[in-house]
């Protein structure tokens, strides 16, 4: 059964920087985060390909946070900078067991297949 320990919330203030840790319990081709906010729909932010390191982020986070995954380890980061109160929302580390897919030149994840418990990020003043 797949396992993820998150670890790296926490409260900020705005214009702030977090980062976000993830260890898994084994290999997966892809990895991610997902976050969902009070009231709101569950929003992928971003994954990354275990082979070669594509990524993927939502318009909302691009240029702001960065993925990143160190295989030896089982274990993917999220660094978040420039956070908003928007950013407010647990996030989930998660996995993609297909690797995720290409289409017109760009890397997307598919559906998670598995994910953590989540860790809460606040940014207000």
């Amino acid at each position: 059964q797949a396992q993820f320990v998150e670890s790296g919330g926490g409260l900020v203030q705005p214009g702030g920087s977090l980062r976000l840790s993830c260890r898994a319990s084994g290999f997966y081709s892809a990895m991610g985060w997902f976050r969902q906010a009070p009231g709101k729909e569950r929003e992928k932010v971003s994954c990354i390909s275990s082979f070669g390191g594509s990524t993927y982020y939502a318009d909302s986070v691009k240029g702001r946070f960065t993925i990143s995954i160190d295989n030896s380890k089982n274990t993917v980061y999220l660094q978040m900078d420039s956070l908003k109160p928007e950013d407010t929302a647990v996030y989930y580390c998660a996995s993609d067991p297909t690797g995720g897919t290409f289409y017109s030149g760009s890397y997307f994840c598919n559906d998670f297949a598995a994910w953590g418990q989540g860790t809460l990020v606040t940014v207000a003043s």
